[in-house]
């Protein structure tokens, strides 16, 4: 962050907002996992998730146990769903309902959907842009500190190219997280983990969890709209 007052300014107005979706997202997603998981289901997370899976064929995928709290994933590179331990032992509708979204990522892998290709080709390129983004801007705001505004613009554009590759890589994210969503729900009806009736049981977790996604989407464009913004300046003072 440029360190003066305007810019500090500048930056709770935009961001401001994205923090505050952010912790809405963050207590939504919390309340309705606990809720849901008071709602009793037939099967445990690791036996909806091994029903899914063997119905599309995926007999050989593992499920592994996974320590820690909502560490729920599934691993393309080892093709392995991994779920905590309570969605993976628990027999709730919060535990059916999360270990199918990531049975949702083991067949759109299994089926090569589209975006989650893409997804998983540019996670290098978003995790060195964020990492990039972050030191160079930090380097931008001293050099700006020091009057050497052809320098910090130049530190600065690099963190606008690195945030910009977080924002692409969150956009095309968001469908993926979505279509398992989707992929979930017709796959625990359809194999008859759950019934229509309690179909919004675990549409609640599932629409509360998509929303942190669209929370960091919206901060991360917050972010990328600011270093422009503080790059664009900092250019017209060079010149």
């Amino acid at each position: 962050m440029i360190f003066n007052a305007g810019s500090m300014m500048m930056y709770l107005v935009l961001i401001g907002p994205a923090i505050l979706l952010g912790m809405l997202a963050h207590f939504w997603v919390q309340s309705a996992y606990r809720k849901m998981s008071q709602v009793p289901a037939r099967l445990s997370g690791h036996d909806a998730a091994r029903r899914i899976l063997d119905a599309n064929g995926l007999y050989d995928m593992p499920i592994e146990p996974s320590p820690g709290v909502m560490s729920d994933h599934y691993d393309p590179t080892e093709k392995v769903v991994r779920l905590s331990q309570d969605v993976y032992y628990g027999h709730s509708m919060s535990a059916v309902g999360i270990a199918a979204h990531e049975v949702g990522h083991a067949i759109q892998d299994a089926r090569g959907y589209a975006p989650l290709v893409i997804r998983n080709i540019a996670v290098p390129a978003a995790n060195f842009g964020g990492s990039m983004a972050s030191f160079v801007v930090t380097i931008g705001a001293f050099l700006m500190i020091g009057g050497m505004f052809k320098f910090a613009s130049w530190a600065l554009l690099a963190g606008v190219i690195g945030f910009s590759l977080v924002v692409a890589f969150q956009l095309v994210n968001l469908p993926v997280e979505f279509n398992a969503s989707s992929r979930a729900k017709d796959q625990l009806l359809a194999n008859g983990i759950i019934s229509n009736s309690e179909l919004p049981y675990v549409s609640s977790v599932l629409t509360a969890a998509a929303m942190t996604y669209v929370a960091g989407t919206f901060s991360s464009i917050m972010n990328l709209v600011y270093y422009a913004m503080q790059y664009a300046m900092v250019s017209d003072r060079e010149n």
